[in-house]
């Protein structure tokens, strides 16, 4: 099994540690950013059926049956 030789530098930790902060702060922004363009009705990557029964969306002129998300 492999062991460390050295001690890792406190300045290395705090780079890995801001990396790791960082992606799950975009994820968070990714998040949201989905979230509001769901509520607004703008989203390109989710199906979502209106009310009149249309479908609107990213696959909206696929020919095959896909099944929809009701988000309501």
């Amino acid at each position: 099994m492999a062991v460390p030789k050295k001690r890792t530098s406190i300045s290395k930790k705090r780079i890995r540690r801001n990396i790791w902060r960082k992606k799950g702060y975009l994820t968070a922004v990714k998040a949201s950013s989905l979230t509001k363009s769901l509520s607004i009705g703008n989203s390109k990557s989710f199906i979502k059926q209106k009310p009149n029964k249309r479908v609107f969306g990213f696959y909206v002129f696929l020919q095959q049956s896909i099944p929809l998300t009701n988000i309501d």
